[in-house]
């Protein structure tokens, strides 16, 4: 693997981990408590505070703000951290920012791309191969699961959940649960369909796309109410591992879901 780069006016702590092959460009700033996994490349710009463990392979683009200490006004200054995993790409004025309450943790999955002035806030857990569009935010404590898009000016209140292959429309304002699959656009948002072309992009087979199809229209477009609609997606689809995903989550949403 290629030599480390340290630009000369970049500020590195001595207490920061710096892997192998790392490129930290002009101007960065990395804090004690900092873990840079290999092959990291920061363009410029760039501050990470501590503690914070970041795998490899990871883009961070100007003026990204790593690490941060959480805005949450009960925060006095406890040890509190930030974990990412491996392979994501921060563009443009990222924000990322520690949990709340001591040892508690923010997490970020692989592979994710995050766009420009996106914000993930304290105690979020952010799932795998997600896409932030442009000022996509996350309010504290918020779960966005595998394969989610936040549309652009996406707002999503604390502690909501976004599901796995759920898809948010430009500018909308999330206040309870998306359940996976669907598609949630508004504001206030409400549900307005099932994922379809997400779906098949991620190689969902014709059956599974029926049985979701029809699990939405039990939910969304039925004169059931939502336990009413779920007991019915159980017995009548009791095989089908992608409806199990979907009912799981419901029955547990501890917000509701969009409606």
């Amino acid at each position: 693997m290629s030599t480390t780069q340290i630009h000369p006016t970049a500020v590195v702590d001595p207490g920061a981990e710096i892997g192998e092959g790392v490129y930290i460009g002009p101007y960065c700033v990395i804090h004690a408590g900092v873990q840079l996994g290999d092959g990291c490349w920061l363009q410029n710009h760039v501050t990470v505070c501590g503690p914070t463990k970041i795998g490899p392979r990871n883009k961070f683009f100007g003026f990204d703000c790593i690490g941060f200490q959480t805005q949450d006004l009960k925060y006095v200054g406890e040890p509190t951290f930030l974990e990412i995993g491996e392979g994501n790409c921060f563009r443009e004025f990222v924000s990322v920012h520690r949990g709340t309450a001591p040892g508690s943790v923010t997490t970020v999955g692989d592979g994710g791309n995050f766009l420009a002035y996106s914000h993930i806030a304290h105690d979020c857990v952010v799932g795998n191969h997600v896409i932030f569009s442009n000022n996509g935010t996350l309010a504290g404590h918020v779960e966005v699961g595998d394969h989610a898009i936040i549309g652009g000016l996406t707002a999503v209140h604390q502690f909501c959940r976004i599901g796995a292959f759920a898809l948010t429309g430009g500018c909308s304002k999330i206040v309870q649960d998306v359940p996976p699959y669907m598609i949630a656009d508004g504001n206030p948002a409400k549900v307005r369909s099932y994922n379809k072309v997400g779906l098949e992009r991620h190689g969902f087979g014709e059956a599974a796309v029926k049985n979701i199809k029809e699990a939405y229209r039990l939910i969304y477009r039925s004169d059931l109410n939502v336990q009413q609609a779920i007991e019915q997606i159980r017995s009548r689809f009791p095989d089908a591992p992608e409806l199990a995903t979907l009912v799981e989550f419901v029955s547990s949403s501890p917000r509701g879901i969009i409606k």
